[in-house]
C-alpha cells in the first residue's frame, strides 16, 4: 500500500536514503528494516532497539513491485524484515526469496484474529505475519459531490459520472483491474484472460474520457481531491482516516465507501529474506510486533486495522468509526487480491503496459 505521507516523513524519507548504502554492511547489533514510508511508529523501534541493545536502520520502497525488484537485485542478504503486502507472499515464496519461519520463537501467533491464522496466501502464515490491513475504495469530496452511488460505477461508467474529475490508483495492475473487473461484474478477485482483457478496454476508454485527470498513489488521490484537482477517486481507508485525525478541518469534508460490487482487503505482512543477515534479530522483532501493546500502538500510529484481536481494547477511538472501521455489510465485500501463477502474472502486465501506453 502506497504510504507518501510527505509532509510527515520528509526528514525521514532522507534519513533512509542516507542509509541506503550502510544496509550492506552487517553488524550483529543492527536490524535492517525495508519497510513502507512513515509504517512504523518511531517510538516502538526505540523501544526495541533499548529492549534488544540494537540499532535500526530502516529503508524504504513506495510499491510491492519496487521491494521485490530490490530483493531480487540482492536485498534478500540485506534485509531482515520486509513488509510485502499478502499477494506477493506466493511471488515472494516462488522466487525463493524468502524463509519459513520458526513459530517456537513467535509467541504471540495466538494473538491474531481467526481469519489470519490461516490465510490463503500463506497457510499457517508458514512464511509470513500479518501486521496491518486496510481496505481499497472510493473516496470523494461531499461539498463538490452530494449523490455518489456505492458503486465502481462512479469512476467507471461515463453516463454515471460525465463531468467530475477523477484519479485511478496506478500502482500494482491487479488492485486496478480488480476494480475494472468488479465494475463489469465479474468481481474484484477476477483471475481469467478474458475477464482481464475486458477490463484493458473499460480502462482504455475511461482514460480517455475528459474528466479522466490520471493514474495516481492513494494518498496523491487524496492530495488533489483537496486542492481541488479532482472529486474523487481509488484510495485506501488508512491513509483517509490519518489525515482526518491529523487535519479535520482540510481532511473533514472526505467522504470514503467500499463499493457494492466488492473490493480489496489488503493485509501488509512480515517476512525474513532468505539470506537475512540476522534472521534469529528479525523473529525476534516480528514476535515483538504481536505483543497486543505494540500492535495497538502501532495501528494508533498508522491509522490501519491491526490483525491483533488482543489489541483491539487498546485501540484509539478514532480507529472505531470510519473510515477506519467497517461495518459487517462493508466487510462481507471484501476479498484478497488472488493468487496468481507466473504466465497469468505475464499477462496481467503486458495487458496493463499496452492499456497505459496508449
Amino acid at each position: 500500500m502506497t504510504r507518501s505521507w510527505w509532509w510527515r516523513t520528509g526528514a525521514l524519507m532522507l534519513a533512509g536514503v542516507s542509509l541506503a548504502a550502510s544496509a550492506g554492511e552487517e553488524h550483529a547489533d543492527t536490524l535492517y528494516l525495508f519497510n513502507w514510508t512513515e509504517y512504523m511508529p518511531p517510538q516502538v523501534l526505540e523501544d526495541f532497539e533499548r529492549e534488544h541493545d540494537v540499532r535500526i536502520v530502516q529503508n524504504f520502497f513506495t510499491s510491492n513491485a519496487e521491494m521485490f525488484t530490490k530483493l531480487r537485485s540482492g536485498g534478500d542478504a540485506q534485509y531482515d524484515v520486509v513488509v510485502p503486502t499478502d499477494y506477493f507472499v506466493p511471488r515472494l515464496i516462488a522466487a525463493d526469496l524468502i524463509q519459513p519461519l520458526d513459530h517456537d520463537h513467535l509467541p504471540g501467533l495466538e494473538n491474531l484474529l481467526p481469519e489470519f491464522q490461516d490465510p490463503a496466501y500463506d497457510p499457517g502464515n508458514h512464511y509470513s505475519v500479518p501486521y496491518q490491513w486496510g481496505v481499497t475504495g472510493i473516496v470523494y469530496d461531499s461539498r463538490v459531490l452530494d449523490d455518489v452511488p456505492r458503486s465502481w460505477s462512479a469512476l467507471f461508467d461515463p453516463d454515471v459520472n460525465s463531468s467530475a474529475p477523477f484519479t485511478l490508483l496506478g500502482g500494482d495492475p491487479q488492485v486496478l483491474f480488480g476494480a475494472a473487473c468488479a465494475s463489469l461484474g465479474d468481481g474484484f478477485d477476477c483471475t481469467q484472460k478474458d475477464q482481464w482483457v475486458n477490463s484493458a478496454r473499460l480502462l482504455m476508454s475511461t482514460k480517455g474520457r475528459s474528466n479522466f485527470i490520471g493514474f495516481t498513489d492513494s494518498t496523491a488521490t487524496i492530495d488533489q481531491i483537496v486542492r481541488g484537482v479532482s472529486a474523487m477517486g481509488m484510495t485506501y481507508n488508512g491513509d483517509l482516516a490519518w489525515r482526518q485525525a491529523e487535519d479535520p478541518e482540510t481532511y473533514g469534508h472526505l467522504r470514503f465507501f467500499v463499493p457494492e460490487e466488492g473490493s480489496q482487503r489488503g493485509i501488509d505482512t512480515l517476512v525474513i529474506p532468505k539470506r537475512a543477515p540476522h534472521p534469529e534479530l528479525a523473529q525476534a522483532f516480528i514476535a515483538y510486533t504481536l505483543r497486543p501493546d505494540v500492535a495497538a500502538r502501532i495501528s494508533n500510529y498508522t491509522f490501519y486495522a491491526t490483525p491483533n484481536a488482543a489489541a483491539l481494547d487498546q485501540l484509539d477511538d478514532a480507529l472505531k468509526q470510519p473510515p477506519s472501521a467497517l461495518s459487517e455489510e462493508e466487510r462481507s465485500r471484501l476479498v484478497f487480491v488472488p493468487r496468481i501463477d507466473t504466465a497469468q502474472l505475464g499477462t496481467l502486465s503486458q495487458l496493463n503496459n499496452e492499456m497505459r501506453s496508449r
